[in-house]
């Protein structure tokens, strides 16, 4: 699919080498405009319906995230492109798409294209279906370790779990657990069923989201109402669910 994209660069020489890769390299960005400044950037985004936006990191008078401060509601992913390594976990934190260094490298760009491309294709085939999980629910229960012995949970009545530090809250429709447990050990615990990890701090019951909802990284709405974060590292594999 046509990928429509704009690139926020201050770099004159940045912006034409960028442009020249995506126009050689990547034939599905149609690249609608080029800014020199976060002003230059969201004036853009404000006129298109985009959904792509190279930017890079450091710009005069502000960063990228000064940008994404002033956009809380997006439906575009974001490709950083930056020199400098050391704003990669504020680059997942805004729910980048992809993180590229400078100078770029042609194969991880059109890697970050092809990942875009793939979470679009994949929304947009969804957008008007009746959506039903591959995996359907598996009857199974769970352990959670207590000081006095353990309690015993059916699989299907966990809605999602909630990392916290060395512990993990287990959310159920009326109540929550905390059991002295990561997050990575559910995640290991309930790979046999439909679960999905969709952020470093949400694990979910895919049968029990309600709803999914585009901007940032993106979201999803569980049946008791609780919207969660999506990491856009996270995206793709919990729309194959579906």
């Amino acid at each position: 699919m046509k990928l429509n994209a704009i690139l926020v660069e201050d770099e004159a020489n940045s912006r034409e080498i960028l442009s020249n890769y995506l126009a050689k390299y990547c034939s599905n960005v149609n690249l609608m405009g080029q800014a020199a400044s976060i002003q230059e950037g969201l004036e853009l985004i404000g006129k298109n319906d985009l959904d792509l936006v190279f930017l890079d990191v450091e710009m005069p008078f502000g960063n990228a995230f000064d940008l994404l401060d002033q956009v809380p509601e997006r439906t575009f992913e974001t490709v950083f492109v930056t020199a400098y390594n050391q704003y990669a976990m504020d680059a997942l934190n805004n729910h980048a798409a992809y993180y590229l260094m400078k100078p770029i490298n042609i194969d991880e760009l059109v890697k970050a294209v092809e990942y875009v491309s793939e979470i679009k294709e994949k929304e947009n085939t969804l957008e008007h279906q009746v959506l039903k999980p591959k995996l359907n629910k598996i009857d199974g229960k769970i352990t959670l370790p207590q000081q006095d012995g353990f309690q015993i949970l059916n699989v299907s009545d966990i809605l999602y779990c909630k990392a916290d530090d060395n512990y993990t809250e287990i959310y159920l429709e009326n109540k929550k657990i905390l059991v002295s447990k990561t997050l990575k050990y559910f995640e290991d615990a309930l790979s046999d069923f439909a679960f999905a990890r969709i952020h470093k701090s949400y694990l979910v019951n895919v049968n029990e989201i309600i709803k999914y909802r585009k901007g940032k990284g993106g979201s999803v709405v569980v049946s008791n109402g609780k919207e969660l974060l999506v990491s856009a590292s996270k995206k793709k594999d919990l729309l194959a669910y579906f």
